[in-house]
């Protein structure tokens, strides 16, 4: 199934068939009246990292593409037809707790900045009902998503604190497994969540604050799910049986997710959505680290020898019909209402053929269309699916208004041996 999809849809984008292109139109007056929310866009980190931290230091009311290696702009965002963005405040995973929990107040603030710098275009939302709202005035909805649980610096204090400055997610972790749950690409140690992770999960539905499970382990994701009295989600994640990185989300746990009520918003990242791109990610490491144990004493050679490689083995290309594959295969798994859209740009340093900027999402979702998705379908994968995770979490948040604060603190014995 997954190779047919592939194949089918390589097939109608490189004949360029008219078809297509009025698909494309059709997804355009879709999106008029549907808000695309897109899971997770860096665009903040992309700011501090290569522009100072300032919003005004490139002009975002321009097409930015030629100019910067920015994916994001305001024409490529309207182009693109979005209509609520969660903006991720990502800081680095090796920052010590504190700095990390200092870093993350100033990527909110960062994203208040964009929002003040162009407020003819955005305006911050914190619900479902500001998203719709923010939508029919023609702007675009700004939501805060916070990536790496080690930001709360072990303090359920600190997590109402991101809550109340505007965050709406938190991923529980980034590329490394913290003090109270595992990540996807490190060394477990709680075999998921530890108790200290569970009272996280609860503080976050008693705030209205959803429960992120990119990055985290299969066994995290379970665990989440069991704890959780509201839906997940996953803000950029795909399939892992169609990509076997360990970042993706696998069958099992795809299989929950109509109980659950959560979503996957697949992701665009070539390594995560091509099984020729990973496997090339994979073995440039090896040949990286196998050059540098060959030169301890010379980097510059190591380097010099890993561009050769580069060169003798040029990376492969992922494109629109590696996102489709994904999309639909997170459908045929768990059906039409836990897939969503989460592109991850600004995050990555390449990105599939067709997919460069955020003004792609009329190209996927024509591509979909042309695999026989209906309207009502592509409604739901744009926004729909999300708005209504959004309005569950925060039910649940309403449900729990009487209760007090989670008083619950880590354990200072830390992690098992």
């Amino acid at each position: 199934m997954i190779r047919a999809v592939l194949l089918s849809t390589a097939a109608l984008i490189a004949a360029g068939t008219p078809a297509l292109a009025q698909d494309e139109a059709a997804a355009r007056r879709i999106l008029e009246r549907t808000p695309l929310i897109d899971g997770h866009n860096d665009l903040p980190w992309a700011l501090r990292q290569q522009h100072g931290n300032d919003p005004h230091a490139v002009d975002l009311a321009t097409n930015l593409d030629a100019s910067t290696a920015l994916h994001t702009d305001i024409p490529r965002l309207r182009a693109g037809g979005v209509g609520g963005q969660f903006w991720s405040v990502y800081v680095p995973a090796s920052l010590p707790p504190v700095e990390a929990a200092k870093a993350t107040f100033e990527q909110i603030d960062t994203v208040k900045r964009i929002v003040a710098a162009h407020p003819e275009v955005f305006e911050l939302a914190t619900t479902a009902d500001d998203i719709q709202r923010i939508h029919r005035r023609g702007r675009i909805a700004s939501l805060i998503g916070m990536e790496g649980g080690y930001s709360i610096d072990d303090s359920l204090g600190l997590l109402r604190e991101f809550h109340d400055a505007g965050a709406r997610y938190m991923t529980l972790t980034h590329s490394t497994t913290t003090t109270w749950a595992d990540s996807a690409t490190d060394a477990p140690k709680w075999g998921g969540l530890s108790p200290f992770g569970e009272e996280v999960v609860r503080e976050m539905n008693r705030l209205g604050m959803m429960v992120d499970l990119s990055h985290v382990s299969e066994e995290t994701m379970l665990d989440a799910m069991r704890v959780s009295e509201a839906p997940v989600i996953f803000s950029h994640s795909s399939a892992r049986a169609v990509t076997a990185h360990p970042r993706n989300v696998p069958d099992s746990v795809l299989r929950l997710l109509p109980e659950d009520g959560g979503v996957v918003m697949v992701t665009f990242v070539p390594g995560f959505i091509n099984e020729q791109v990973r496997a090339w990610s994979a073995a440039r490491a090896a040949e990286d680290a196998r050059l540098k144990s060959l030169s301890p004493g010379d980097p510059a050679a190591a380097a010099a020898a890993l561009q050769a490689w580069i060169a003798a083995n040029p990376v492969p290309r992922a494109g629109v019909a590696d996102v489709v594959a994904h999309i639909q295969h997170v459908r045929d798994v768990a059906g039409i209402d836990p897939v969503g859209l989460g592109g991850d740009f600004d995050g990555v340093s390449a990105l599939p053929d067709g997919v460069e900027g955020v003004d792609a999402y009329p190209r996927i979702l024509a591509a979909l269309m042309a695999n026989g998705w209906t309207e009502a379908d592509i409604r739901k994968l744009a926004g729909e699916n999300v708005l209504r995770v959004m309005r569950r979490v925060e039910a649940v948040a309403a449900s729990k208004r009487g209760e007090r604060p989670n008083l619950a603190r880590l354990p200072e014995a830390g992690a098992p041996d």
